[in-house]
C-alpha cells in the first residue's frame, strides 16, 4: 500500500508537469481569444498594477517636479551671476570707451597748440571745499611745469598753474571767485571780433562773466569765445565758451556777456598743460589792476 501511494504521488506530479506544459504551450500559442481564466487572471493583475502604478507615477513626478525646480533655481543664481559679470563688464568696457575717447581727443588737440608744447597730466585730488576753484595734476617741474601756464582740455579752457612742485601742479580754474583772475578773450561774429576779459563766474548760473567788451560792438547770443593769445600765457584760439546772455555794463559804456564754458569742470579727468617753447612769463593774469584792452589782462 506504501508503495502504490507514493507511485501515485508521483503519477500525479507528472500529470500536473504534463497539465503546465500543455497550458503553458496553449497560452503561447497565437490565439485570437482568451480564455474565461486568462481573463480572470490577466484582468485581476492590470487592475493591480494599475493601483500599484498611479501612486507611484505621482510621487515619481512629484520628485521629478522638486528634482526641477532645485535645477532651475540653481541656473537661475548662475545666470543672476553671469548677468550681474556682464552689468560690470559693461560698464568697465564703457568707462574705457569714454576714457579712450578723451584721451584721444586730447591727442588731437595737441596739433592746435601750435607754439606751445603740450604735456598731458591727470587730475589727482580735489579738495571739496574748492571744487569749483582748485585742482592737483600728477605733472611737475620735473617735466617742465611752470606758474601760469595753461591748462586745458579737448573741449576748451580749464584755468592755470598757479602753483608747481616737483612732482605735482595746482590748477586754479577759470570758475575760481578771484577777483583778481582775468583771462583776454576774443568773442567772434560773423565775420567781426570783440575783445573783452573773461571776469567773474556766476555760480547760480554756471557761467563765466565776459566784461569790458566796447558797447559799439555787437555781440549776441551763441556766439563762441575763444582766447585771444595776447600777453604769452594763454594759446590763441582756444574755445573758452558760447555766450549765452548779452547786457550793458558800467553805465552803459561796456557790454557783459554770459559765457557758458565749453569745458566741464565737474568731470575733470586728463588734461593738457600748454608747456611755452618761447621766452616764459612769469606774471600772473590780473597782478595790476590798471590793464587796458591792448594788454588783455593775460599778463
Amino acid at each position: 500500500m506504501p508503495h502504490f501511494l507514493s507511485n501515485k504521488r508521483l503519477l500525479m506530479l507528472l500529470v500536473g508537469v504534463i497539465l503546465l506544459v500543455a497550458l503553458i504551450s496553449y497560452t503561447l500559442s497565437d490565439r485570437k481569444k482568451v480564455s474565461f481564466p486568462e481573463q480572470v487572471i490577466k484582468d485581476t493583475v492590470g487592475l493591480g498594477q494599475s493601483v500599484v502604478a498611479k501612486p507611484a507615477g505621482y510621487v515619481t513626478g512629484l520628485i521629478n517636479s522638486v528634482d526641477d525646480l532645485l535645477n532651475t533655481y540653481d541656473e537661475n543664481q548662475r545666470l543672476k551671476s553671469r548677468l550681474e559679470e556682464f552689468g560690470s563688464l559693461q560698464a568697465q568696457v564703457n568707462e574705457l570707451d569714454v576714457e579712450n575717447e578723451k584721451l584721444q581727443k586730447l591727442l588731437d588737440k595737441k596739433t592746435d597748440l601750435r607754439d606751445f608744447d603740450p604735456i598731458q597730466a591727470d587730475v589727482i585730488a580735489r579738495n571739496p571745499d574748492q571744487w569749483e576753484e582748485k585742482l592737483i595734476l600728477n605733472e611737475g617741474t620735473s617735466n617742465g611745469v611752470k606758474v601760469n601756464m595753461a591748462v586745458l582740455t579737448s573741449e576748451g579752457l580749464v584755468g592755470k598753474i598757479i602753483l608747481a612742485t616737483p612732482f605735482t601742479s595746482e590748477v586754479e580754474l577759470l570758475s575760481t571767485n578771484n577777483t583778481n583772475y582775468r583771462v583776454s578773450a576774443t568773442v567772434s561774429s560773423k565775420g567781426k571780433e570783440a575783445r573783452g576779459l573773461i571776469e567773474g563766474y556766476d555760480v547760480k548760473r554756471g557761467e563765466l562773466m565776459l566784461k569790458r567788451i566796447d558797447s559799439k560792438l555787437k555781440v549776441k547770443k551763441g556766439d563762441k569765445v575763444t582766447t585771444s593769445g595776447l600777453g604769452g600765457i594763454f594759446p590763441k584760439g582756444i574755445l573758452i565758451g558760447e555766450v549765452t546772455k548779452v547786457s550793458t555794463d558800467d553805465f552803459g559804456l561796456t557790454k557783459l556777456a554770459y559765457v557758458k564754458p565749453a569745458a566741464d569742470f565737474q568731470m575733470l579727468d586728463h588734461v593738457i598743460i600748454a608747456k611755452r617753447q618761447a621766452t616764459e612769463i612769469d606774471g600772473s593774469d590780473g597782478d595790476s589792476t590798471n590793464e587796458n584792452m591792448s594788454s588783455e589782462g593775460d599778463e
